[in-house]
């Protein structure tokens, strides 16, 4: 018998595993944070698909993730990773990426850990939607709005109220699985 899963994620085989394996479980460990940090400010205005199926080259391009190594990109590396036909080459979002690994260890060092910090705002545990229809999944709440214009505060770009409630439900910081999906009562 087929599993029933929240809609989104049907058509593709990539979608559903990532549904079925990672979205909206609680991501606590500050790589792979940082990681989501990155693949959801390069989905900013495309598909999440789009993403998924570059996610291997922007591990590659981008040193397995690692922040330490990104926030020392220095123009040579950039202008590589413009021309890298593996990922989304936005100059925008390159840069940023650049610049929020070395924000993102402004956390770290203020806070102990990024993971410390951003799971503060919803008190270290995960928020629980009861949502019935994807269409009353909102695309960004209150919450989403004051963690986007917090990270801005501290130097943060591509980090806008919609980005930040994607990395939200990506990282399990909100489940929004509909309730008739099996991972809803999962996690």
């Amino acid at each position: 018998m087929e599993k029933t899963r929240c809609g989104w994620c049907q058509g593709s085989e990539r979608y559903r595993t990532y549904h079925d394996e990672e979205w909206g479980v609680p991501v606590k460990e500050d790589d792979k944070l940082f990681e989501f940090l990155i693949l959801e400010t390069f989905q900013a205005g495309l598909s999440w698909i789009t993403v998924l199926n570059k996610r291997e080259n922007f591990r590659k391009a981008f040193d397995n993730f690692d922040y330490r190594k990104i926030a020392a990109y220095d123009q040579n590396k950039i202008d590589s990773l413009l021309l890298d036909t593996g990922i989304i080459r936005n100059k925008l979002k390159i840069n940023a990426t650049v610049s929020n690994a070395s924000a993102f260890m402004q956390v770290q060092k203020e806070f102990g850990s990024f993971s410390y910090y951003i799971w503060e705002f919803v008190n270290h545990k995960p928020i629980r939607n009861s949502f019935e229809n994807e269409s009353e999944i909102p695309g960004k709440t209150p919450l989403s709005d004051q963690i986007s214009k917090d990270l801005k505060s501290r130097g943060f770009k591509f980090v806008g109220s919609t980005v930040i409630y994607a990395h939200m439900q990506a990282t399990g910081m909100v489940n929004d699985h509909i309730i008739s999906c099996f991972r809803y009562h999962e996690i």
